[in-house]
């Protein structure tokens, strides 16, 4: 692990946004894998009472399309996405790295812009790149953002904070890519899920809302 670690340091020195990039795109291609046996499980306990169960088998051209995101998105966006935010934060907002003030408006910036539009790119490219056609992405997108938003609203911020913290800039895409591990997992099974019930409920909020309204 240790000679991993120094490999990485010196493609970071090399080559950073080629190491973001490969990185990026290897980790979301084994969260999708994640995904698919979570999903291969969960269907299984279903339906255990099945004389003939199904093998869990890997969908490689579902983990290419997803590692494609990791590749051709996370990886230059977010290499560039974190050293802007840092830079604009010291030099026009004046704060001080690592006090209070700054790791909250790191942290915030990051959920409030990078976050909804990682989440509106990955469902809207997904879908595209499965075959669907534009008002087929459009649905999808509404079923499965809001649940996603919330869920991972929770979660990121905590994540963050730490990140902006305690980890040093050329750092943090790499500390991020460890959670996107778990966190293209999330997000692939999410987008697995199709109609399920609990996502109706954030329609059906929605809807209530708007009455109200």
């Amino acid at each position: 692990m240790l000679r991993l670690w120094r490999l990485y340091q010196k493609c970071m020195e090399v080559h950073p946004v080629k190491t973001q990039v490969i990185s990026s795109g290897i980790l979301w291609g084994l969260g999708d894998i994640g995904a698919q046996a979570v999903t291969h499980s969960t269907l299984k306990n279903k339906q255990k009472n099945q004389l003939v169960e199904k093998e869990f088998k890997i969908n490689w051209q579902r983990v290419g399309i997803t590692s494609m995101f990791g590749f051709a998105f996370v990886g230059p966006v977010g290499n560039y996405w974190y050293e802007y935010l840092d830079r604009f934060i010291r030099l026009q907002l004046k704060l001080q790295p690592k006090t209070p003030k700054f790791v909250a408006a790191k942290v915030a910036g990051d959920c409030l812009l990078f976050g909804p539009l990682d989440l509106l790119i990955f469902f809207s490219y997904i879908g595209f790149a499965s075959g669907k056609n534009v008002e087929q992405v459009k649905e999808d997108v509404k079923r499965d953002f809001l649940p996603s938003l919330v869920i991972g609203g929770g979660i990121w911020p905590l994540v963050q904070i730490a990140n902006f913290r305690y980890v040093p800039v050329r750092y943090q895409l790499l500390y991020v890519n460890f959670f996107c591990l778990i966190d293209s997992c999330f997000l692939s099974w999410i987008e697995q899920q199709g109609d399920a019930a609990w996502k109706q409920w954030f329609k059906s909020f929605i809807s209530l809302e708007n009455q109200e309204g």
